[in-house]
């Protein structure tokens, strides 16, 4: 819930505002995690409870038909400034209202957008900023799901794109932008959005989001289209992209944010005029996340950064293990690179190497088969970031669709194992990893 004046005369809204929040005491910004416990709510708004309860209600009622009109007015575009009162829960709800004030103060955003899943998320911006003709510049490997919607489902309506590896550097990218600007012209659209993932799944590669900022200012124009980054495997704790030069952070939310495996949710922030427009997409086709995964998200958000420090300093303590192993070929952890460029990339953008990762069984598929069945505390189970450890081969489970050139392309390979540690003690795992390995 935003901290707008309410009291606006002659100018009635169904919305009841929240106290203006407190962001910071004696000239001390307050941090995110203690902005969590409470932003964007008021209890006296809801009886004194010191949690927001769950608002399970499709509709809201008007104070006024001026009320009704107002709203409308603003839901339909008829009145600059968008929405700024509650009437149908497609559109919005007190849950999300509040679960996206505090979204977007993790990444420092002036707007955030809750969805039903992190691909409902990524759909829908894509088909916002997206038309006949467009071409969408993105960066490999992406996520197999939004790697397949630009190439299957986009361009049905006429979307092309083109693709550059996570570690292009500014030479290549500008050569590629050109390129997209000529293509585009060809088929009469436009550039329509850059889109990265970083660090990519599975891989851990990452993108200069610096560079690709410089190199679409330079070709394409500062006006020219949003940069948009996938930032799931490290935020919203160890990266913020939108400090890097990217223009919208998207997310999964049912990894690190939610964080306890149960739950499904996607986010975007940025600033408004990036968020409007997929604002009135969401409204028009659904997708918004509900009010009770809201509340749970809600409730995550006051533990992510303990959740997230415990994995990433667990993940740590399992790749020292892990790297001197003899039945292990290498490791992508981003605690541990090897490549000058993406430490250098690393050391600008990131705060912390995360708790994703990937490790290479020496063999194929049947050696990571055994390793994998041979798990005892480890899950076998695709998604990441939930508080127990999760481990799959994504070649076999989450990249399978992906043809075969195109993954030793990107360096999925079938001994590719990836592990999102979890908050256990991190000795068991390490027994656990063990006795797995000796099966191999």
């Amino acid at each position: 819930m935003s901290d707008n004046n309410n009291d606006i005369p002659g100018v009635p809204v169904t919305r009841r505002l929240p106290k203006t929040p407190i962001k910071e005491i004696g000239g001390r910004k307050l941090k995110p995690a203690t902005l969590m416990m409470g932003h964007g709510y008021d209890p006296k708004l809801s009886e004194g409870s010191l949690k927001a309860p769950i608002f399970l209600t499709s509709t809201f009622a008007f104070e006024s038909a001026a009320a009704g009109k107002h709203f409308f007015e603003g839901i339909t575009g008829k009145r600059p400034g968008g929405t700024d009162g509650l009437v149908y829960s497609r559109f919005n709800g007190p849950n999300q209202e509040i679960l996206e004030d505090r979204l977007s103060i993790w990444d420092e955003a002036e707007d955030a957008l809750s969805f039903s899943s992190g691909m409902t998320a990524i759909s829908v911006l894509m088909l916002t900023y997206c038309s006949a003709g467009d071409v969408i510049v993105h960066s490999g490997p992406l996520y197999a799901a939004s790697e397949g919607f630009v190439a299957k489902v986009l361009s049905k309506f006429g979307v092309t794109y083109l693709d550059f590896p996570a570690g292009a550097t500014r030479e290549e990218l500008d050569t590629l932008l050109d390129k997209a600007k000529a293509m585009a012209a060809k088929q009469g659209g436009k550039v329509a959005m850059i889109y990265l993932e970083s660090p990519a799944n599975p891989t851990n590669a990452l993108v200069d989001i610096e560079a690709v900022c410089d190199a679409r200012n330079a070709v394409l124009g500062e006006d020219g289209p949003p940069i948009a980054i996938d930032n799931t495997f490290l935020g919203p704790l160890w990266q913020r992209p939108l400090n890097n030069g990217a223009d919208i952070v998207v997310y999964s939310l049912t990894k690190y944010v939610g964080g306890h495996s149960d739950l499904v949710a996607g986010s975007l922030a940025g600033a408004k005029k990036w968020m409007d427009p997929v604002r009135a997409l969401r409204n028009t086709m659904g997708g918004i996340c509900d009010p009770n995964t809201a509340w749970m998200l809600m409730r995550s958000l006051e533990t992510v950064e303990l959740r997230m420090e415990r994995a990433g300093q667990n993940a740590a303590k399992v790749c020292e293990f892990l790297a001197q192993h003899p039945k292990v070929e290498g490791l992508g952890y981003l605690g541990m690179i090897s490549d000058a460029r993406q430490q250098d990339i690393f050391d600008r953008h990131c705060s912390g190497a995360g708790s994703t990762f990937s490790v290479f069984i020496k063999g194929g598929e049947a050696e990571s088969f055994r390793f994998l069945d041979s798990l005892r505390i480890a899950k076998l189970a695709v998604s990441l970031g939930g508080t127990e450890t999760l481990v799959s081969l994504p070649a076999a489970m989450t990249h399978l669709s992906v043809p075969d050139e195109r993954k030793a392309q990107l360096g999925i390979t079938d001994n590719l194992v990836r592990i999102s540690v979890g908050v256990e003690d991190p000795d068991d795992l390490i027994a656990d990893f063990d006795q797995a390995l000796a099966a191999v």
